[in-house]
């Protein structure tokens, strides 16, 4: 997010600085959603690293990923999903940080 948090605004913002804001995309009857070409680009491969090491590690990130496979959809519209879940949850954090100074997840001694 850099030196100045506050000039996202809102958890959108942030998806698309990212690179990982969907765009409505439609080829014939299909209408579906692609990731954001834009953005930053160290910021969608560290999001990237989160939702791969989570389909490895995670047991709800796996049922999750079971499930929607068995509803038809692909790989790729999962992982879609996974890293706009991953967004929302590094902004939400992130702003718990920068909002409060006692909340940076290390100790004082």
């Amino acid at each position: 997010m850099g030196d100045d948090p506050e000039r996202l605004g809102s958890e959108a913002s942030f998806a698309a600085l990212c690179g990982v804001s969907p765009v409505e995309r439609s080829s014939g009857s299909r209408k579906y959603r692609r990731l954001n070409c834009g953005g930053d680009r160290q910021a969608n491969a560290a999001l990237r690293r989160i939702v791969q090491t989570r389909l490895c590690v995670d047991p709800r990130t796996q049922d999750y990923y079971e499930r929607r496979s068995k509803e038809g959809k692909t790989r790729r519209e999962m992982v879609r999903s996974l890293k706009r879940y991953a967004a929302r949850r590094s902004f939400t954090r992130s702003n718990l940080c920068s909002r409060n100074p006692r909340y940076r997840g290390s100790r004082e001694t």
